[in-house]
């Protein structure tokens, strides 16, 4: 058992499960867009987001972003370095049209961690715009190169499934945000620290209404879209609801975070039904 917890918390700590939940979201998006796999995009995503992550969590307190001290840290740091190298040879075998977003989605995860500004840490520490900007890096890695691969273009569906991803990240978020509520520090100002915890739900409940009635602003809309935003809204909606500042250990970092994995499993149980 001590062997099976120290590899379950190796893959939750080295952001194992995260990659899993990026990838997840890409195959809705393929889902609904009724698009085909990109495999390369799939290896990219899976490993540049063990990167990204696992250096906001740890690279950013390193002595010069690099040098940590505990061995399990480094270990996490070798699994680092060798998805690195994975992100890179996916990087080379997508299509050049991809570079360009790629680049400005890796440069805004950069400054949510490296400091910028004179007066600010990075771009995590300024007033609020966290939450946001998680949101919008989700959305166009799991969404926009997706649009952008198979070439659909920006139509009025598109842009209102991006906004649904948008609204579904940043509820996705607000579990990690009121567990974190004594541990943030104030200036980042996240909603929990503006609103509290019961104006937070609320504030979450609210964005699942818009989620799913968002589906009805299409141009067109299935009886698959509608199922799939129903079930996703209420499984938001129960994860928002038994979210507490107290919390045990596993339920946001295991539990919340599965949540897209169950969302597609419901998205592939639901397509040949309707």
């Amino acid at each position: 058992m001590r062997v099976l917890r120290l590899f379950f918390n190796f893959y939750l700590d080295a952001s194992i499960h995260v990659a899993f939940s990026v990838v997840a979201l890409y195959f809705i998006t393929v889902g609904l867009l009724d698009g085909s796999t990109n495999w390369s995009l799939v290896g990219f995503l899976f490993c540049s987001t063990i990167v990204c992550y696992n250096f906001i969590k740890y690279g950013v307190e390193a002595k010069k972003y690099i040098i940590v001290r505990s061995s399990y840290q480094k270990a996490i740091q070798f699994f680092s370095f060798l998805a690195f190298f994975a992100t890179l040879f996916f990087f080379f075998k997508l299509d050049t049209k991809l570079w360009s977003a790629i680049v400005v989605f890796a440069f805004l995860s950069a400054l949510y961690a490296v400091p910028f500004l004179p007066k600010a840490k990075n771009l995590r520490s300024l007033d609020g715009t966290k939450i946001y900007l998680v949101a919008l890096v989700w959305t166009g890695c799991t969404l926009i190169l997706e649009v952008l691969d198979s070439e659909l273009g920006f139509t009025l569906n598109i842009l209102v499934l991006s906004f649904q991803r948008f609204l579904l990240v940043i509820v996705l978020i607000l579990p990690f945000d009121i567990r974190d509520l004594d541990h943030d520090s104030k200036e980042l100002k996240t909603i929990p620290q503006r609103l509290g915890i019961v104006k937070t739900k609320m504030f979450g409940y609210i964005l699942l209404i818009l989620f799913f009635s968002l589906t009805f602003f299409k141009d067109g809309f299935t009886t698959l879209e509608v199922t799939y935003r129903c079930l996703a809204s209420f499984l938001l909606g129960a994860g928002i609801f038994m979210t507490k500042k107290e919390q045990p250990k596993y339920f946001a970092s295991f539990w919340i975070e599965a949540i897209p994995m169950v969302l597609l499993l419901i998205l592939k149980l639901i397509i040949p039904v309707v």
